[in-house]
């Protein structure tokens, strides 16, 4: 497809795109790049992710916290982009973990990828209108830390995209399952933890807590003082994924993924 020129979209050109999105997240069906398809500027993605959250409100949806994504060099080179992106954790894909195993239905993606990493839960609010957010501000806000396993999926066909197309679409979200909460941050170096992704019982990769912008702790302070520009404090409450510690996995029906972290459980997902 010949690419769209690049021009400043109308209202009505931003709605259709979120529209665009919507059906094919609720159907399961593939979209063309929208950098490509509507000549889509980065300028403007993170314009139709709000309004795509803001229709999921609307009709519904809930809010449970952020998503930092491409923090990692490994995903970034999976991608082929260059920088951190961000999203909303739509709580109608949060599979909830007992015993530290959840499960999920290959049937809700399209080109699921499964992606290990370190959650955050606020005990109080960061607001970077107040100054600078450091990493020691994250932690000092930082009721407890959790092992996670994010399901990044693109509405794009065949994951061809660009950071225009992966922030239009929510950064790619697909969902998510957290084991157990620990209160390790108060303690522990978290860029020193290490982590081991099994794909049905083989090791698929392996990675550190600094692998996300060099601590996640730092990630969430690039999202603080990222948000705080657009007046968005984070909440107490809000969980926050800090980004991938290593390469996304594919994942497809039957398989079974476990990432185990070397001081925090472990956290499984099955899918079925």
């Amino acid at each position: 497809m010949t690419q769209a020129a690049r021009v400043t979209l109308t209202n009505q050109e931003l709605n259709t795109l979120v529209d665009i999105l919507e059906t094919a997240w609720t159907t399961c069906s593939p979209i063309e790049p929208p950098s490509e398809s509507h000549g889509l500027e980065f300028s403007q993605s993170y314009e139709v992710q709000r309004r795509w959250t803001k229709h999921r409100l609307a009709n519904g949806e809930t809010l449970l916290g952020h998503k930092i994504g491409l923090t990692s060099e490994a995903i970034q080179t999976q991608l082929g982009v260059d920088q951190p992106d961000f999203g909303s954790l739509w709580s109608s894909r949060y599979f909830e973990a007992r015993n530290g195993k959840a499960q999920t239905a290959a049937d809700l993606f399209l080109y699921p990828r499964a992606e290990a990493e370190i959650a955050f839960k606020l005990g109080r609010d960061i607001d970077a209108a107040n100054g600078e957010v450091s990493w020691q501000d994250v932690l000092a806000a930082t009721e407890a830390v959790a092992p996670a396993l994010e399901i990044v999926d693109s509405r794009v066909k065949d994951w061809r995209i660009s950071i225009v197309d992966t922030v239009a679409d929510n950064a790619s979200y697909g969902g998510f399952t957290i084991g157990d909460w620990s209160a390790i941050a108060k303690h522990d170096d978290l860029g020193a933890i290490k982590m081991t992704l099994h794909h049905n019982d083989k090791i698929a990769a392996e990675g550190v807590g600094a692998a996300a912008l060099g601590h996640p702790a730092k990630a969430v302070a690039w999202l603080a003082n990222t948000l705080g520009k657009l007046g968005t404090p984070l909440k107490a409450g809000d969980i926050i994924l800090s980004g991938a510690l290593s390469k996304a996995v594919d994942m497809a029906s039957g398989d079974v993924i476990t990432a185990e972290f070397s001081e925090l459980e472990s956290i499984t997902l099955e899918v079925t």
